[in-house]
C-alpha cells in the first residue's frame, strides 16, 4: 500500500487524471486527462507562437480579450488540479500506508497542490490585473502606420504643483524609432525654448504665426516652450474641442504641434508621465540604482532653495521620494543638468523594471502605473511596440540634446539649423559596399 500510494502521487503530478482512470472515478479521470492534454497542447502552441511569431504572441497577451482568456484558462486548470489532487489523497488511503511514509506523502502532495494551483491562481490574477491596467492606460483606437519608416513619440514629464496654474511639462523629448530595425533616437527639447514655431494647420500657430510669443507676447507668465501646454489647457482649450475624444487634451495637442514645428517630424503618439506619480512607481519596484555624477541637493520644500542634504557622487540606491528630488533638483544647477538627470532616472527605472521584478510586485506596479501614465497609444499597437522595443534594447540609443553645446541658443534658436541637426541624426547609416 505504501508503494501504491507513491505511484498514485507520482502519476497525479506527471499526468493529472490518470490516477482516477486507474483507481477511481473513471469519468472524472477522463475529464482530467482531457483537460491536462488540452492544457499541454495549448502551452506548446503558445511557446511555438512566441518563438516563431513573437509579435502575434505579444498582440494576443496585450489585448483585453486575450488576457481574460488566459485568466479563465489558468483559473479553470487550477481548480481541476485541486480537485484531482484532493481525490488522489482520498485514493491513496494514507491510513493503510506505512506509518513513516504517511507524513511525507501527505506533505509532498499538499505542497505540489499548493504550488501548482497557487501558481495558476496567481497567473489568473496577474492576467486580470494586467487587463484592467492596460484598459485604463491605453486607448481603443485605430493604429497608425510609420511615417518615412519611423514612429515618433512625444514623451512629456509632467510636473504639477501648488504654485502653478495646472500641469506644466518639466521634461520634453521626442523619441524617434526606426520601424524596421528598432534603432531609437532621443531628441531632448529644452523647456525654455523661445519663439517656438508650430506645424502647419495648428490652432495656436494661427495666433502666433511668427512663433510663440514672438510678436506681442503670449497669454502666460513666460513665453517659452513648456508654457504652450498651460496656455492651451487653461486659456484656449476651445481651440481643441476634439482632444478629449482622441484620448488627449488641449495642452498635449498644442505641445505636439509645437514639437512638430521644432523638429520637422510628424508625431503619431504621445506619452505623458506624471513625475510625482513616478515616485510611487519607483517605490513599487523597490527603488532604483543611480550613479550620481555630481553633488545634487535634496530640498526641504517646493521652493527648491533650502537644502536638506546632498547626494554625493557615486552609486546611490534611491526610493521614489529621493529619486524624484534627484530628477527635479534646481539648486545650483541648470535645466540641461536636470534634463540629463531625468534621462538617467528613466534609464535606471527601465533597468529595474525587469519581468521578474514586475511580476513579483505586479499589484503595486499596476496601481502606481495607472496614476503615472497617460497616452494615446492604442492597445492594438502594444504587441508591435513591445516587439520593436526588444530590438531597440539591443542597440545603442542615439541622443540629440538641443543644448548650447550643440549650437542651440534657447533664447534665440535657429530652427532651420535644429532641423538639419535632427535630420543628420536620423539619416540611415549607409551600408558599406563589399
Amino acid at each position: 500500500m505504501t508503494k501504491r500510494a507513491w505511484w498514485l502521487v507520482v502519476l497525479n503530478v506527471a499526468l493529472p487524471g490518470s490516477v482516477q482512470v486507474l483507481a477511481g472515478n473513471r469519468r472524472l479521470g477522463r475529464f482530467g486527462l482531457g483537460a491536462t492534454i488540452a492544457f499541454a497542447l495549448l502551452a506548446a502552441v503558445t511557446v511555438a507562437v512566441y518563438v516563431l511569431w513573437p509579435e502575434i504572441f505579444l498582440t494576443i497577451f496585450t489585448n483585453t480579450y486575450g488576457l481574460w482568456a488566459a485568466a479563465l484558462a489558468l483559473a479553470f486548470y487550477g481548480v481541476v488540479w485541486l480537485i484531482l489532487t484532493l481525490d488522489t489523497l482520498r485514493l491513496v488511503r494514507l491510513v493503510r500506508a506505512g506509518p513513516r511514509a504517511r507524513p511525507t506523502i501527505a506533505l509532498l502532495t499538499t505542497a505540489v497542490m499548493v504550488l501548482v494551483s497557487g501558481t495558476a491562481g496567481y497567473g489568473a490574477y496577474v492576467a486580470m490585473t494586467a487587463s484592467g491596467f492596460l484598459s485604463s492606460v491605453f486607448v481603443a483606437g485605430p493604429t497608425e502606420p510609420p511615417i518615412d519608416g519611423r514612429y515618433n513619440v512625444l514623451l512629456l514629464g509632467g510636473d504639477a504643483g501648488a504654485d502653478r496654474d495646472g500641469l506644466r511639462p518639466d521634461s520634453i523629448s521626442v523619441v524617434s524609432v526606426d520601424a524596421t530595425t528598432g534603432q531609437a533616437t532621443t531628441i531632448s527639447l529644452p523647456r525654455n525654448l523661445q519663439n517656438v514655431p508650430f506645424s502647419a494647420g495648428s490652432a495656436l500657430g494661427e495666433l502666433y504665426p511668427e512663433g510663440y510669443g514672438a510678436i506681442d507676447g503670449c497669454d502666460t507668465d513666460a513665453c517659452q516652450f513648456n508654457s504652450i501646454y498651460t496656455e492651451a489647457e487653461v486659456k484656449r482649450s476651445f481651440l481643441y474641442p476634439d482632444a478629449a475624444a482622441q484620448g488627449s487634451s488641449p495642452g498635449i495637442q498644442a505641445t505636439i504641434e509645437a514639437a512638430q514645428g521644432i523638429t520637422g517630424l510628424t508625431i503619431q503618439y504621445f506619452v505623458l508621465i506624471d513625475m510625482q506619480g513616478f515616485s510611487d512607481l519607483i517605490d513599487a519596484l523597490g527603488g532604483i540604482d543611480i550613479d550620481v555624477q555630481n553633488r545634487v541637493p535634496v530640498h526641504t520644500d517646493e521652493t527648491f532653495t533650502k537644502v536638506l542634504f546632498w547626494f554625493e557622487p557615486g552609486e546611490q540606491h534611491m526610493d521614489g521620494y529621493h529619486a524624484l528630488w534627484f530628477a527635479r533638483s534646481r539648486h545650483g544647477t541648470s535645466d540641461y543638468d536636470r534634463m540629463q538627470r531625468q534621462t538617467q532616472m528613466q534609464e535606471a527605472l527601465l533597468a529595474q523594471a525587469n519581468p521578474a521584478n514586475v511580476l513579483t510586485k505586479f499589484q503595486a506596479v499596476a496601481k502606481a502605473g495607472k496614476q503615472v501614465v497617460k497616452t494615446d497609444v492604442p492597445q492594438g499597437m502594444l504587441g508591435y511596440f513591445v516587439n520593436l522595443a526588444a530590438k531597440t534594447k539591443t542597440l545603442p540609443i542615439n541622443a540629440v540634446p538641443l543644448i548650447p553645446e550643440n549650437g542651440v541658443d534657447p533664447e534665440n534658436p535657429d530652427y532651420a539649423a535644429i532641423k538639419v541637426l535632427i535630420d543628420a541624426a536620423l539619416a540611415p547609416v549607409p551600408t558599406p559596399t563589399p
